[in-house]
């Protein structure tokens, strides 16, 4: 009897051995890595071994972060467009303009010692800027008239994104240092704007001021929305924009981010005479 229940206690406990060995041996399952996660929370590392997450908000820099969002159209273009938003206390902006000799994106990181660079206005054949820019105080070309936007920074270094059928450009009552004009406005007091254009996608560069004041640069590397596609796609993002300016696209849609652990690499197809600088202070 007593070697019996022996047994009996011993079959027990291997059993029991087994069950925590096989508890060990399944894989544990995560969510926190799934893309489409719509956390907005910020973190400082992509927390699957460098693969971000969407819709999350990764800190770079002291006033930078970089977001990717899978953006849909009702047309069912679909693209990753890449969002740089920043905090402007701890950012100096600046815009570079050398129709001479425009350089790739990566050249022009290189030269400024930038945190990010986005290409800037719509330039001609020769390189030359369609539009007014004023780099360092020094001014080129003249001033869209009636329409368009422009970004741009005063004596004082106050970042400023206006439309100027709103807010004409006046030189004889601006002191500007920077400044960059583009077309069309497409977000406007958090409404979208009328403008006339083709219904083509095609790659994409924004440059935007959300409702709490900071800026943002967007770009969508794919050709996949026309511009009444990403204004409705902006008016109906959780990005709280407030005003939005079209930047050149096309073959000179460009964004390099060098800010820390956040690192991006959105080459144009052609080299720029004209870009947007944003260095921390």
């Amino acid at each position: 009897m007593h070697l019996k229940h022996a047994l009996k206690l011993y079959l027990l406990l291997c059993l029991l051995l087994f069950s925590l060995v096989a508890c060990n041996l399944v894989p544990t399952t995560s969510t926190s890595g799934t893309p489409g996660n719509t956390s907005t929370a910020t973190t400082t590392q992509p927390s699957d071994q460098g693969t971000p997450q969407l819709n999350t908000w990764y800190r770079g820099a002291p006033g930078v972060e970089v977001r990717y969002e899978d953006w849909k159209s009702p047309g069912n273009n679909e693209d990753t467009v890449t969002i740089v938003r920043f905090d402007l206390r701890h950012i100096s902006l600046s815009v570079a303009y050398q129709p001479a000799q425009p350089l790739s994106m990566s050249e022009w990181m290189r030269k400024e010692h930038a945190t990010t660079i986005i290409n800037g206005g719509y330039f001609d054949n020769q390189n030359i800027a369609t539009a007014l820019v004023i780099s360092n105080g020094q001014s080129f070309g003249t001033s869209y008239n009636g329409f368009g936007g422009m970004l741009s920074v005063d004596n004082q270094g106050h970042i400023d994104l206006r439309s100027l059928s709103e807010r004409p450009y006046d030189p004889n009552n601006e002191q500007l240092q920077q400044a960059t004009q583009s077309s069309p406005m497409l977000i406007l007091h958090g409404k979208t704007t009328q403008f006339n254009a083709n219904a083509a996608g095609s790659r994409r560069s924004i440059a935007a001021i959300d409702k709490q004041g900071r800026l943002l640069f967007i770009a969508s590397p794919g050709t996949a929305f026309s511009l009444g596609e990403l204004e409705d796609l902006l008016v109906g993002s959780d990005l709280s924009i407030d005003r939005a300016l079209n930047l050149d696209g096309g073959a000179s849609t460009g964004l390099y981010v060098n800010a820390g652990s956040q690192q991006v690499a959105i080459d144009s197809i052609t080299d720029l005479p004209l870009v947007i600088v944003v260095k921390t202070k």
